[in-house]
């Protein structure tokens, strides 16, 4: 029913009826200049303007600007059941990198997502990325040229096959990771040797299955009570969320530091005794 045609800027004779309403409000509602007590009673006297216009009749026509408004709210078609979505779409493939270019900027998709046919929304703040009826990334949107635009959590599955590539990956370079993590990598490296970088890339998968904020106080957790391990860090997220204690087993996480625990006798009792005695 409507053809779009957009205002170009600084020029006013573009929306011709835009300015002219403009126009009329401004000599007369706000001439002369309007006082009130706050912005919402200043909008409610031009309200009662806008009312006081109703019935006037315009050089031409018979009915009134009332009348008029009436018949034309009379022929309208009832508004969509969704909103506008005010975004551009275009379909897009994933390339083999786990990327979508949008504009000139590659936006990173899960790896599991890899070579799928997708539809990219472009809005001004963001970029949607959907594959069927599921949203599988978001992120904000780039004017920069040639850009790239990663989220480091959609490599981590990829990452635990190529271990080595942990600290040279392209997509994680300055990942603002709280200093947490830092420590408790450091743990795994003077526990576990060579498995450590496997075991904290499974701690960071953690963040693609809960919120940043539980994992976090997991690992926090985890490095006071000194149980450095996935499985540890696993189990305090789960018992947070849950809000039960934790339960530790030590013969089920066998890379816990085991606590030094002694027999204890009759005699060493009763010595404890005499000397408090």
């Amino acid at each position: 029913m409507f053809a779009d045609r957009f205002g170009r800027p600084g020029k006013d004779n573009d929306n011709g009826k835009g300015e002219g309403l403009i126009g009329w409000v401004r000599r007369n509602l706000l001439v002369p200049v309007p006082r009130a007590a706050s912005l919402a009673a200043l909008n409610e006297q031009l309200l009662e303007g806008c009312r006081r216009r109703l019935g006037d009749r315009l050089r031409g026509h018979d009915a009134t600007i009332g009348e008029r408004l009436v018949r034309d709210l009379a022929m309208f078609h009832d508004l969509p059941p969704a909103p506008y979505d005010a975004c551009e779409k275009k379909p897009g493939r994933v390339s083999s990198l786990s990327l979508v270019r949008y504009r000139g900027t590659d936006d990173s998709v899960p790896t599991a997502d890899g070579h799928r046919a997708v539809m990219i929304c472009g809005y001004v703040d963001a970029v949607v990325i959907s594959c069927g009826a599921e949203v599988i990334a978001r992120h904000p949107r780039s004017y920069e040229r040639a850009d790239f635009v990663f989220n480091p959590r959609h490599y981590l599955a990829r990452l635990e096959h190529k271990i080595g590539a942990l600290d040279q990956a392209a997509p994680l370079v300055g990942w603002d990771l709280p200093a947490k993590f830092a420590t408790l990598r450091r743990l795994l490296e003077a526990r576990m040797a060579k498995r450590s970088k496997r075991e904290f890339v499974q701690i960071l998968r953690l963040l693609e299955v809960f919120r940043p904020e539980d994992v976090l106080a997991g690992v926090r957790e985890a490095i006071v009570r000194g149980a450095i391990g996935f499985d540890a860090v696993k189990h305090l997220v789960l018992c947070r969320i849950e809000r039960r204690p934790p339960r530790l087993d030590l013969t089920v996480y066998p890379d816990l530091p085991r606590a030094p625990v002694v027999t204890t006798s009759a005699k060493a009792d009763l010595d404890l005794l005499s000397a408090a005695s």
